[in-house]
């Protein structure tokens, strides 16, 4: 990533595309996953616009936290279901 802003630095009419082809040729990077890498690189510095790589985990995280405490519903209204049944007479076993 560093190779790829120096190249557009001292060269002002390559464009980030151009060297990141050049570089990741030159150091045997893929050009796509050299290009993604300085791209999440320019978010995370607040250069373009953008999810942050901490955003994206938490996001991740919460996400995750969100999908156990549904199934943690899910599961207590169930037994909640089921003892009240148990506990009412006029309902047939």
């Amino acid at each position: 990533m560093r190779l790829v802003r120096e190249a557009m630095s001292q060269e002002t009419s390559l464009s980030m595309n151009a060297a990141v082809v050049r570089v990741g040729h030159r150091v045997g990077v893929n050009s796509d996953t050299l290009r993604g890498w300085v791209k999440q690189a320019r978010i995370n510095a607040g250069e373009v616009a953008g999810v942050t790589t901490t955003d994206a985990a938490t996001i991740k995280a919460l996400e995750r936290e969100v999908r156990e405490l549904k199934r943690a519903n899910e599961i207590l209204l169930a037994a909640s279901s089921f003892f009240a049944r148990e506990l009412d007479p006029r309902l047939p076993f």
